[in-house]
């Protein structure tokens, strides 16, 4: 991971998000990115708990491809290389702290909220109390920033973690965090996280 100097200069607004209106999205964290994903677990892991212990739900999602049908455009551009149902590529990581109650969203594209229910499952959340999601999990810079993007365009305040987050090289996840930062999310990591929900301060933060 790069250091967070780098995009240091776009992260201009902050705020914590609130634990009574958001919403953990755990985007991907399958055995088939299991190399990637393995060096985050402990800061997925860490904000799963701290997101739990704030009473905030948590939907993970899972990319699966079930027929030529929903391939999509992701056949030509990865040559094929699909993770198939049934598979255990397919599987979520077994060292993920998931809960027996935790919602699991299937997807066949780099948006978790195209071609799914995630939106309707967001608005039954607490009667529709759902105005914030926090993004975690992997690629930082195809499935979790096309998901923030998209949550940022649908209305909700989107929270991008820079530690539970993973891609394939520093340059990438890079790249992500500045264009989070610049104009679609607030950046968060798991110290801010556990400082956020450890007191019941405003959500804006003053610093």
């Amino acid at each position: 991971m790069s250091s967070s100097s780098s995009y240091k200069k776009y992260e201009i607004r902050k705020r914590n998000p609130d634990p009574k209106s958001s919403v953990l999205l755990v985007i991907d964290m399958q055995n088939y990115f299991y190399s990637m994903a393995k060096p985050i677990l402990p800061a997925i892991n860490t904000t799963i708990e701290l997101c739990r212990d704030a009473s905030i739900p948590i939907i993970f999602t899972r990319h699966r491809h079930k027929s030529p049908q929903d391939y999509g455009m992701l056949w030509e551009w990865w040559n094929g290389d699909l993770i198939m149902d049934g598979t255990p590529e397919a599987e979520l990581i077994p060292d993920l702290d998931r809960g027996e109650d935790d919602l699991v969203v299937e997807k066949n594209t780099y948006s978790a909220f195209r071609g799914t229910n995630l939106e309707e499952e967001l608005i039954l959340i607490n009667m529709g109390g759902v105005k914030e999601v926090m993004v975690t999990g992997v690629m930082t810079n195809l499935c979790c920033e096309t998901t923030a993007r998209e949550a940022f365009i649908r209305g909700f305040r989107v929270f991008f973690s820079t530690d539970a987050t993973a891609t394939s090289s520093p340059d990438l996840h890079d790249a992500t965090l500045k264009n989070m930062a610049y104009g679609f999310a607030y950046l968060v990591d798991c110290e801010r996280l556990q400082t956020a929900f450890s007191k019941s301060s405003p959500s804006h933060l003053s610093t």
